[in-house]
């Protein structure tokens, strides 16, 4: 059976380390390098729902998108089991699960995060836009309405419901950046773009974006689709490896509450 290191390692050679940000904590982070590995849980976030899962499964390793701990957000001076993130590391220590986090390198990598975001919406000629290659711009097959377009994004991402600005602009040349990547949406209307798919875009965002539909869809919704990637890369890489995708790791999600 493979290692941890072994499995560290064929991921990087997915999503090399060096496309990761600056700031970012990406690879082995919590657990033993050496450790085998029977079965794998794929998950976005490390969650306690998660970390309990892992148990129950009998998994020994967890590879998740969003790193357990990052200290650009949450500095890590102690592990206590009086907040999240001691409660999580705590549970995965005592039960000798490992954890392995592919984060801004996979946004970036090809086939990652972006790549598979744009392929699920139906996007061609998929290219990146910036020197991050973080996002990602493409072409719908048929123009369509937003109106239409929107049901698309609902339905293909399983959106429980979504935000946008209606720019009066029919679909067809899309840019995508998974999580929150609004920032770059100025950048993709330059580019010629008349729809951004993204999430996490703040009220004044909406405001002070302008000549291009903004579409909100949700960080998790974005991002999600990446896992069942993992999942299958894992699988082919390692043949006697056991690669599950998490079924509780949406429990800590926003909901939506539909009048």
């Amino acid at each position: 059976m493979p290692t941890v290191r072994e499995i560290e390692t064929a991921l990087y050679e997915w999503a090399p380390r060096e496309l990761a940000e600056s700031w970012d904590n990406v690879g082995l982070l919590v657990g033993s390098a050496d450790a085998q590995v029977h079965r794998v849980l794929i998950a976005l976030d490390v969650t306690e729902w998660v970390a309990e899962e892992a148990i129950r499964r009998g998994a020994e390793l967890i590879v998740a998108h969003h790193p357990v701990m990052n200290c650009r957000w949450h500095e890590v001076q102690s592990v206590v089991d009086d907040n999240a993130q001691g409660r999580v590391l705590m549970r995965l220590l005592q039960n000798g699960v490992s954890a392995i986090c592919m984060h801004t390198n996979l946004d970036a990598a090809e086939g990652g995060v972006n790549d598979v975001l744009a392929r699920l919406l139906g996007l061609e000629g998929i290219e990146t836009f910036n020197e991050e290659k973080i996002g990602r711009i493409g072409t719908l097959k048929c123009e369509k309405g937003l109106e239409e377009f929107l049901q698309d994004v609902v339905q293909l991402l399983g959106c429980k419901g979504l935000r946008y600005r209606d720019a009066q602009r029919r679909v067809h040349r899309v840019a995508v950046g998974g999580g929150a990547c609004v920032d770059y949406a100025e950048q993709v209307r330059a580019l010629g773009c008349d729809t951004f798919v993204t999430s996490d875009v703040k009220y004044h965002e909406f405001l002070d974006t302008s000549g291009i539909n903004l579409i909100d869809a949700g960080h998790f919704e974005t991002e999600n689709p990446v896992c069942t990637a993992i999942r299958a890369y894992l699988s082919g890489r390692f043949p006697q490896l056991e690669a599950v995708c998490s079924t509780s790791h949406a429990e800590s999600v926003i909901k939506y509450f539909m009048k």
